[in-house]
Formats: structure tokens, C-alpha cells, sequence
């Protein structure tokens, strides 16, 4: 089996090499670059199978450098940031990452970050994705789920509007999955960094909270309802 090639983008020399060498141990692939313009080029050159991206970084910092690998792919994306509390994270969230990881961390933890990460990209893209929406799937009647105007093809992993075609991330994706299997259901955020970011331990809400608004802006506003103190559910 192929390694799995990780694009790192850090401009601290000595965090870059030792999690450059601390990932290879891992048996990962790892591309490293000092800055966003570098990174973007290698990203473009080698399409890693994950970046790994620290927020600031000069040239293009990592958030632009995000965006422009988003308007190009649906690699997964782990910003890096120096603060939990930073309006950076939200940011990098927002240009379209899905998950990230705060500085220093524990090399073990980045590496079950990362191989989370690519489970349920996996799991979104194939045959063999999990959870209880892959379940639905199996059923030729229940391939397409109807809601309204929109119609998720659990199947065919495609979504469209008004007989549109909508472009969800792997994450957008799993996330509506989740939504898809229970409408009506309020789901609460910790379900769903469980069941959607296969997070086995605490995670950092604002990580639903800006997908639901992502995947939001391409269904419609009003499709995901909130419901203030317990989660989120989709109207039926």
C-alpha cells in the first residue's frame, strides 16, 4: 500500500523538522515547506493526500493558502494555530478546513488527528464508509433521500438542489449524512464531532458550529434548524 503523503506547511524550522520526522517515523510521506507561496506550489505539484497547515506562515499565510487549495480540491485540511481561543481558527474553519490542531502539541495526538482525518474521508468517498447512513444505503429504495427541494443520493455521495448539483466537502457530506439519517432529530454537537469527526474524546464545538453554517450556505439557511442549548436538526 502507497504511503499516505502529507503536505506540511510550518515556517518554525525546528517544529517543521522534528513533526516532519516524528510523521515519517509514523510512515507517512511528508512534504514540509517554510512558507504558504511554497507550499501552495508543492500542493500543486505533488497532490498530497493531507495538508497540514500552521495559520502563520509568510508569503500566503495559511488561511488564503486554505482557501486556494479548497477552490482546487477536497484534500482534507488541519490548520495549526498558537491559540484555541484565536479568531484564526474560526477563519481557517471557515475558508474550509476540517478539523485543526493547537500549537504545541503532542505528536501522537497530530498523528490520531490526521489518521482520523483520512477515515472518514475515506469513509465519505467509497463503498466502505461507516455509521448508521451507510446502513440507509443499503436499501435501493432509501438511495436518495428526499427532503423538500433537496435530495441526498447516499449512494452516488451527491447532493442536489432544485435538481442542481451541490459540491459538499467529504465533511460537509458526512455531516448532512448525519442529518439525512435522522430527520427531525435534534443532534447534539458532541454526537456529532463523534459520529462526524470520530472524535473519541472532548472536541472544540466551533468545529460543528462553522460546518453546520458552511453546509448551511450551500442547502439553505433554512434547512438545518438550531435548537438553542441542545444542537442542531434537519426539517423534514
Amino acid at each position: 500500500m502507497a504511503e499516505t503523503h502529507v503536505l506540511f506547511v510550518e515556517d518554525d524550522d525546528v517544529i517543521r523538522e522534528a513533526t516532519q520526522l516524528a510523521l515519517e517515523r509514523d510512515g507517512f510521506a511528508v512534504t514540509a515547506m517554510p512558507d504558504g507561496l511554497a507550499g501552495l506550489e508543492a500542493f500543486r505539484a505533488n497532490r498530497p493526500d493531507i495538508a497540514l497547515l500552521d495559520v502563520m506562515v509568510p508569503g500566503l499565510d495559511g488561511v488564503s493558502l486554505c482557501r486556494r487549495i479548497r477552490d482546487e480540491s477536497t484534500v482534507p485540511v488541519i490548520m495549526l494555530s498558537a491559540r484555541a481561543d484565536s479568531i484564526d481558527v474560526v477563519l481557517g474553519l471557515e475558508a474550509g478546513a476540517d478539523d485543526y490542531v493547537t500549537k504545541p502539541f503532542d505528536g501522537a495526538v497530530l498523528v490520531a488527528r490526521i489518521r482520523a482525518v483520512l477515515r472518514r474521508f475515506g469513509h465519505a468517498s467509497g463503498p466502505e464508509r461507516g455509521g448508521a447512513a451507510a446502513a440507509e444505503a443499503d436499501d435501493p429504495a432509501e438511495a436518495v433521500l428526499r427532503f423538500g427541494d433537496l435530495e441526498v443520493d447516499t449512494e452516488g455521495m451527491e447532493v442536489r438542489k432544485d435538481g442542481r448539483n451541490v459540491a459538499l466537502t467529504p465533511t460537509e457530506m458526512r455531516l448532512l449524512l448525519e442529518f439525512s439519517n435522522a430527520p427531525g432529530t435534534v443532534l447534539s454537537r458532541d454526537r456529532l464531532l463523534e459520529r462526524v469527526w470520530d472524535y473519541g474524546w472532548g472536541g472544540d464545538t466551533r468545529v460543528v458550529d462553522v460546518h453546520v453554517q458552511r453546509l448551511r450556505g450551500k442547502i439553505g439557511q433554512d434547512r438545518i434548524e438550531t435548537v438553542r442549548g441542545f444542537g442542531y436538526k434537519l426539517r423534514g
